[in-house]
């Protein structure tokens, strides 16, 4: 999360924009005025403020006026479960429409012949973010796809041990418990610290579940019930110096806040666009390292000829190309905030709610407050009451939606608020939850 070196506020021109995701996407972008407009309008909001560090960005309401009018979404729901999927700014969603109807004239010939290889520019985009080659980047339908790609493509034999933890995501778990089924192969899971004091309580965990039959770590960058960011690099180079792979679950992580590859040193990385970079539903980004592409089966068949092409991980059938092509505006968006004022602003906002909760007595919180340790996402539990019943009452009596968790370690309320959230709005979940653990849930 190592701030970046920004452009200034007359570099932040269209041109600037579309330089960053690649040459070629100008005319797609530009031929619809209203989505000219809307990135002009984030153009201008960004000018008034490039004079001010990420953190002082994070804190002009006037600023984050501008962006939150940017989203075209109800004000009669607060909604605090942005991790699940986000709303798409006004300008993808346009962008997405106006691909949507262009891939429909002469489909065969629209889609594939010029709507299709245009997402070459967008594979450009997404490797400019992450910070690799644009031949180690395929794009998927989301995090579940890029990652089943990867636990079920390797070759791994009876015996071999599979390190992850009892808080990655479900699906993923589920995926290799199959494997152990189907081939024998055995999954290790270690309890991590729920809200650690500092990254090394989690490093040490890793650390001492290693043993010779570990071939391979799945571990989350940002664990989705907790929002705990996860020590990667550490636990990157440790795996590496005992020959032991690792793929690094970013659903949560990707667009959320600043960071690169290299700051992750990790072998495999998959991850859901719709989220946090507000990219259109179904589309997902998996990053192999060029030299391991060739080993991994795709999901999915490809020819021989594409076996160390990253594109054969692509090779899922007919599939819509308006998806893919709108991502294209979501990285304009991304970039026209700014990736660091970003984070700085989603961390601004959970620090704010957290803050004004911490001293109820029968609040516990099972998410860090360190900044390296957690961003956007935090869980909160009001000892003695349900997250299920609280997260009800807060949606049917208060139009508060929320993300109950239970889990066999703990239980809360998932809380992820973006960009479009205003700060009224956390007052009044605030107030409605101090209520709650004052006076309990009302009979």
């Amino acid at each position: 999360m190592n701030p970046t070196t920004r452009p200034t506020a007359s570099e932040f021109s269209r041109r600037h924009f579309l330089s960053m995701v690649g040459k070629g996407m100008g005319l797609a972008t530009l031929s619809s005025a209203t989505v000219a407009s809307l990135l002009d309008d984030v153009h201008a909001a960004t000018a008034r403020v490039a004079h001010l560090t990420p953190e002082q960005a994070a804190r002009d309401e006037d600023f984050w006026f501008h962006i939150q009018e940017s989203f075209s979404i109800t004000r009669g729901i607060i909604n605090l479960n942005n991790g699940g999927v986000s709303p798409s700014p006004r300008l993808v969603t346009e962008a997405y429409c106006r691909y949507t109807w262009q891939q429909e004239d002469v489909t065969a010939y629209t889609m594939w012949q010029i709507l299709e290889p245009q997402s070459e520019t967008i594979r450009t985009g997404l490797a400019e973010i992450f910070g690799c080659d644009r031949e180690e980047v395929a794009i998927t339908r989301n995090a579940s796809e890029s990652l089943e790609i990867l636990l079920m493509g390797m070759d791994l034999k009876s015996g071999d041990e599979i390190l992850s933890t009892t808080q990655d995501y479900g699906r993923m778990l589920t995926t290799l418990r199959q494997r152990e089924l189907r081939e024998g192969l055995v999954l290790r899971m270690i309890k991590i610290p729920i809200a650690p004091k500092s990254l090394d309580d989690i490093y040490k965990e890793f650390e001492k579940a290693v043993t010779p039959r570990t071939k391979v770590i799945l571990m989350s960058h940002v664990i989705n019930i907790t929002g705990q960011i996860m020590p990667v690099k550490k636990v990157c180079d440790l795996a590496h110096a005992r020959g032991i792979e690792v793929i690094v679950d970013g659903a949560h992580s990707f667009a959320h806040f600043d960071f690169k590859q290299s700051d992750l040193n990790c072998d495999y990385y998959g991850a859901s666009l719709h989220k946090w970079l507000f990219a259109p539903k179904g589309t997902g980004i998996l990053y192999v390292k060029k030299e391991k592409i060739e080993k991994i089966w795709p999901l999915m068949a490809a020819d021989k000829n594409q076996k160390g092409d990253i594109r054969k991980f692509e090779e899922i059938g007919t599939h819509p190309a308006a998806p893919r092509l709108a991502i294209g505006e979501a990285i304009l968006y991304h970039h026209g905030i700014g990736a660091k004022r970003k984070e700085e602003r989603l961390r601004y906002l959970s620090r704010y709610w957290m803050n004004k909760l911490k001293d109820l007595p029968n609040v516990r919180f099972h998410t860090s407050w360190e900044p390296n340790q957690s961003c956007g996402i935090a869980n909160i539990e009001i000892v003695g009451l349900e997250p299920g019943a609280i997260g009800s009452y807060l949606m049917d009596k208060h139009k508060i939606f929320t993300t109950p968790i239970l889990h066999d370690e703990f239980k809360g309320i998932r809380i992820t608020p973006s960009v479009y959230t205003t700060l009224n709005e956390l007052d009044r979940f605030v107030d409605v939850m101090t209520t709650v653990s004052k006076k309990g849930l009302p009979k």
